[in-house]
């Protein structure tokens, strides 16, 4: 019989593999650059942290290490996906016709 851990560990990294799955179809599917932006860091970023805790329950030695990664991920990732919205913004990116709401336009005095 297989040990608690290796279970929970097993399934975690199965639901942190649908995750990153999910988040690569969102990068396809999406319509804008905006979108794919936020389907890339929020599913990834889950995505990345199940997997992290299924390999702390697998290999509960690598413990102190996999946390000091799911925390630089979460300082790291959001804060990318930001500037990188910001960037896409500056651009001019194209913005799909459904969104019709600019807050950044808006705070910054560029909206009509």
């Amino acid at each position: 019989m297989a040990h608690p851990l290796d279970l929970l560990g097993g399934l975690l990294l199965v639901a942190g593999a649908a995750f990153l799955l999910f988040g690569g179809l969102g990068l396809v599917r999406m319509p804008d650059v905006f979108n794919r932006i936020q389907a890339g860091t929020k599913a990834t970023t889950l995505g990345t942290l199940l997997s992290l805790a299924g390999m702390a329950c697998l290999r509960p030695e690598w413990g102190l290490k996999l946390l000091l990664i799911g925390l630089f991920i979460l300082f790291t990732n959001p804060i990318s996906s930001q500037v990188l919205a910001r960037a896409a913004h500056r651009t001019g990116a194209e913005k799909t016709v459904k969104t019709s709401v600019d807050r950044l336009a808006e705070d910054t005095g560029e909206a009509p």
